[in-house]
């Protein structure tokens, strides 16, 4: 059993971490989520006292939080975080961070500097040759029947689906306007009406949604990351 001193102590631990496991669960996976909390896991180790612990802490939860919540809340613009960047920038920004609260540790920062940059190598790769995820595209709006499916070619896989419903074209195309997605120029090779949504600090991740009115009331969209 904890006592007050330890309490007094170390709430602020208990504290970090309970946040930082609810701003993570927004992350685009669990595993993006998980290796978020890493800094902050290593924080708690460094802190020199309670009191940075609390200043630096906040600056990491913070951090972690303008990484992952302006994705999950599907905004857009040079200030949203591309998903990539949870695994280099974040990490190396952290690093910074506790590096200037702890004055110590400076290795162990190093490596986790240097196993970001090797995550998110790896999760470039994987990206290749990988159909996009959901990208705010889906789930679509209430009312609408739709259907999913993943198409490949020689330039990578797309996403595709179908919907049905009263207005289906129009209510399609405001809610990808609802979601920070912009009018572009029309695919060279479609020539279909195409919508576009750029993220990225330092690196610009672009996804494209193209519209392609069936009928009055159905559309297909195909949306892949350019």
């Amino acid at each position: 059993m904890l006592s007050s001193e330890q309490v007094r102590t170390h709430w602020w631990r208990a504290a970090l971490v309970v946040a930082a496991v609810v701003v993570a669960c927004f992350a685009a996976s669990p595993f993006a989520g998980m290796f978020g909390l890493v800094p902050i896991l290593a924080w708690l180790w460094l802190a020199p006292s309670p009191r940075t612990g609390v200043i630096v802490g906040a600056v990491l939860l913070a951090l972690l939080a303008w990484f992952v919540l302006p994705g999950a809340l599907s905004l857009a613009g040079p200030w949203v975080p591309a998903p990539i960047e949870l695994y280099w920038l974040h990490p190396t920004l952290a690093a910074v961070a506790c590096a200037i609260g702890a004055r110590r540790g400076f290795v162990r920062l190093s490596l986790l500097v240097v196993a970001g940059f090797a995550v998110a190598g790896g999760a470039w790769f994987a990206d290749l040759e990988a159909a996009p995820g959901d990208e705010g595209v889906v789930p679509v709006p209430a009312g609408l029947r739709a259907a999913q499916d993943v198409e490949c070619g020689s330039g990578g896989c797309w996403r595709v689906l179908e919907a049905t419903g009263d207005r289906a074209p129009e209510v399609l195309r405001d809610h990808l306007t609802a979601r920070h997605f912009t009018p572009a120029p029309q695919s060279g090779i479609t020539r279909v009406p195409r919508f576009c949504r750029r993220t990225g600090l330092l690196v610009t991740h672009e996804v494209c949604a193209e519209l392609r009115t069936l009928s009055p009331d159905a559309v297909r969209v195909e949306w892949y990351v350019n």
